[in-house]
């Protein structure tokens, strides 16, 4: 099933997960502390439900559920709601909404769950009144505290991953790149046209506005199409792909074509705040890298191997032959491209520092 789903909707579901995860986990931690703390004493609070397997899976379910609305919300809604906010008023604001959010599903499964204890109809009486109890007890102030410490881990967490990236904070949980491992990767290095002229041109800040707003619009394509951000470097994108992702429906391709669409649907915003649109060319290339953790004072995940070395002078290559597209022979080879791409090609180059020259094309849409 997942298969069938979309780039976009599978990295969603993949980042949704964990909060599910993390407030499950939590929410059995908090319980089996309560419970150590209680012990068999007999002195459960009145306002508490008394835990058996029915109501234990009820409320695992229940926590799971948040976990992944919360999710599903600071995903697909709130992170670009607050995307332009500093740290400090986006925590605000969330928690002002999330506070919100939890009271009002307290007040849907409380209820629920009082009367699975009970054995009695939600409409009964005692149920309500236990309710009422609930608000107003201590037993509802550790529950705020279970439930704020679960919003904040998982906050916490949307952040990291937000800042580092979804897919380089699960690897670094894995340990998937502790030790190197050798992969094939297709890789597009994309550079800003004119970017020196445009910052002179701007200046230092408003450069910077467009830079963000010009990263901004490409990574949907990015995401779309399968791609992995590997680094920004300047003005200049460095996107990589496994070899089958960026293979399959010519993914590695669309995608640069995709953004040039993105930043053309808005011309006429980019015109009127900052005077021009934005335009870049793209070199692209595939080969066997070696990738893995580095670093003492701050982690990463590189890649290391000539592919690199290689993109980088084929995109430099763009502006000798009046093209924004460059792609190696090597790996047009490898591609089934639909009949909406013509292929051009540019001859044999010879790159700086690479004793056999390299066989280019250009793609035209």
């Amino acid at each position: 099933m997942l298969a069938t789903l979309s780039p976009k909707a599978r990295r969603n579901i993949s980042r949704i997960i964990p909060f599910g995860i993390i407030w499950l986990v939590s929410g059995l931690v908090f319980l089996i502390v309560e419970k150590g703390a209680v012990g068999d004493s007999g002195h459960q609070p009145s306002t508490a439900i008394d835990i058996d397997l029915k109501i234990f899976i009820f409320s695992s379910l229940a926590i799971t559920g948040v976990g992944l609305l919360v999710g599903t919300i600071e995903v697909v809604y709130l992170n670009n709601v607050f995307a332009k906010k500093s740290l400090t008023k986006k925590i605000v604001y969330k928690l002002l909404l999330y506070t919100l959010m939890l009271f009002v599903i307290t007040l849907i499964t409380f209820p629920i769950a009082a009367s699975l204890e009970l054995n009695t109809s939600i409409l009964d009486e005692r149920v309500w009144e236990k309710l009422y109890s609930y608000l107003t007890s201590f037993t509802h102030l550790s529950t705020d505290i279970q439930l704020a410490v679960a919003l904040a881990v998982s906050l916490f967490y949307a952040e990291i991953s937000e800042n580092i990236g979804h897919g380089i904070l699960i690897n670094f949980f894995t340990g998937k790149y502790h030790t190197p491992k050798e992969e094939k990767r297709i890789f597009m290095f994309l550079d800003m046209k004119s970017s020196t002229t445009i910052a002179e041109k701007l200046g230092h800040i408003k450069y910077f506005e467009l830079l963000r707003e010009y990263y901004s619009n490409l990574s949907e394509a990015i995401i779309n199409y399968s791609g992995e951000i590997y680094q920004y470097v300047g003005d200049e994108i460095v996107v990589s792909w496994k070899y089958k992702a960026g293979t399959d429906n010519n993914n590695c391709i669309k995608c640069f074509f995709a953004m040039k669409e993105d930043l053309e649907k808005r011309a006429d915003w980019y015109r009127e705040k900052f005077g021009l649109l934005p335009t870049f060319k793209a070199g692209f290339h595939f080969g066997n890298v070696t990738t893995g953790e580095i670093g003492a004072i701050k982690k990463e995940i590189i890649f290391t191997g000539d592919v690199l070395n290689t993109t980088a002078r084929i995109q430099g290559l763009c502006n000798s032959y009046k093209v924004e597209l460059l792609i190696s022979a090597d790996l047009l080879k490898n591609m089934d491209l639909d009949p909406e791409f013509q292929v051009r090609p540019l001859g044999q180059s010879e790159l700086r520092g690479r004793k056999e020259n390299i066989e280019l094309y250009t793609i035209l849409r």
